[in-house]
């Protein structure tokens, strides 16, 4: 038995505490194991989602970090987390702190940047991915086949036969995708596309063709980003946001779309300039485009995107499965476990 090891796990409303720790002792530690349990942000729901939405638009100093947090670091080697903020300002503190985990693919309430220049690996995992690539998929067919459209018309009384895109609708099979991010999602997206028969193409800079054939996807053709917004039918966003990615989906690309064409996110709303999607949607210059992210969350009554008949829209819920939360802390700690015997994995997002 080595020496000590002390884990501190921060939980809140979604994911409590003793969740975390209950998983936590499951990691492959030769020590005996010394773990501080904390809390972040409101015990009621509601208000902690409006701390959430925060600091996925504002980052890691939007909210403040749990308390005790900055104290409990000091001596920490381990951190495990779910929402809880994690500023440069606590990593300073850190003096031996070996991993950062957190249970969500969402990366904006840690300051990863700050923990790379202080050589600390930052873990993820994505714990609704199926979920999520289900509905990608689920999105790309209501919006370019009117599904949701009917519906509602439907619930009004109409018994609607044509939409803005009844000139050229067509089979999803006889479609071209194209995927920007090809992460664990983008890749699962890729697999059930692949199995409908369609075309799949994507952009992606740190994945080479190499490693496509080693996942199976060796059907999957990169390209480059401008010739991949030119030549799909159905563009798809799979993107974590960071400084390089927030609005990097600008007029520039959208305005290369087929004017038959749709942009379908299910990652995080700021990697899209919505102005810029809004014109389009509202001249037409694409075919439509389907959102499970946005901007403000609930939209707002006067949202200009409210007032179009080329988009269809959801209430961020692509990754809401029951089992997703309950199943991440302990979906963690056996990544975490791999990463100790194999001394790599694809979830440290700032490995060298």
């Amino acid at each position: 038995m080595g020496e000590a090891v002390k884990i501190v796990v921060v939980g809140d409303q979604s994911i409590s505490p003793e969740m975390l720790e209950e998983a936590a002792r499951d990691l492959h530690l030769d020590a005996q194991i010394e773990i501080k349990k904390l809390w972040w942000g409101a015990h009621n729901r509601s208000e902690m989602q409006k701390q959430l939405l925060n600091v996925e638009t504002n980052g890691s100093t939007a909210e403040p970090p749990a308390q005790g947090l900055e104290e409990e670091i000091a001596d920490a080697d381990y951190l495990l987390s779910h929402l809880g903020t994690i500023p440069r300002t606590v990593l300073e503190k850190a003096k031996k702190l070996k991993l950062i985990g957190t249970c969500r693919g969402g990366l904006e309430q840690i300051d990863v940047a700050a923990a790379t220049e202080l050589g600390i690996p930052v873990m993820h995992v994505i714990r609704n991915a199926e979920a999520t690539s289900d509905f990608a998929v689920g999105l790309m067919f209501a919006e370019t086949r009117n599904i949701a459209r009917s519906h509602a018309a439907i619930r009004q009384g109409v018994w609607r036969k044509e939409f803005v895109n009844s000139d050229y609708t067509t089979s999803m099979r006889d479609m071209t995708v194209g995927l920007v991010g090809l992460g664990h999602i983008g890749k699962l997206v890729a697999q059930k596309l692949l199995g409908i028969g369609m075309k799949v193409i994507a952009y992606d800079p740190y994945v080479t063709q190499e490693v496509l054939e080693t996942a199976g996807l060796d059907k999957v053709e990169l390209i480059p980003l401008e010739e991949l917004f030119k030549v799909s039918d159905i563009v798809s966003l799979h993107m974590r946001v960071t400084k390089e990615t927030e609005g990097m989906i600008n007029k520039s690309l959208i305005s290369l779309m087929k004017p038959t064409a749709y942009l379908i996110n299910t990652s995080r709303a700021r990697v899209l300039n919505k102005e810029d999607l809004v014109e389009a949607l509202q001249n037409k210059t694409i075919g439509g485009a389907g959102l499970d992210v946005f901007w403000d969350e609930p939209l707002q009554e006067n949202d200009p995107l409210l007032a179009l008949d080329n988009i269809t829209m959801t209430s961020h819920i692509a990754g809401n499965v029951v089992d997703a939360l309950p199943k991440s802390p302990k979906l963690l700690v056996k990544t975490i476990n791999r990463y100790f015997e194999t001394g790599t994995s694809d979830m440290i997002v700032n490995r060298k």
